[in-house]
């Protein structure tokens, strides 16, 4: 199973966890439920390579997948679903430039 971090005020989470509504293959770890799952987060935010790239740029690094052989992925298309397409959808980063 891969377990998918998101939040629920992330419009690419959201449009993550639109696709993988239903499907077993996926465990949904809504970072802002409670602070236990944030941690859990940020713990793996903070020692895994794949987040290098993001922190540089100031971003939070959601959705993220973590697949059942603990290798992550920032990319939806890694695990085979689609990123939100980037039409002038609303950014929820500090720059408004992404998420």
């Amino acid at each position: 199973m891969t377990r998918v971090y998101v939040m629920e005020s992330c419009p690419d989470c959201t449009y993550v966890e639109q696709q993988i509504a239903g499907d077993d293959r996926f465990e949904i770890v809504d970072i802002g439920s409670h602070v236990r799952r944030l941690k859990e987060f940020l713990h793996l935010r903070d020692t895994n390579a794949a987040f290098d790239g993001i922190r540089r740029l100031g971003y939070v690094g959601i959705p993220c997948f973590v697949r059942e052989d603990g290798s992550v992925t920032l990319r939806p298309e890694e695990v085979g679903l689609h990123s939100r397409p980037k039409d002038g959808a609303p950014a929820c980063s500090i720059d408004g430039k992404g998420c």
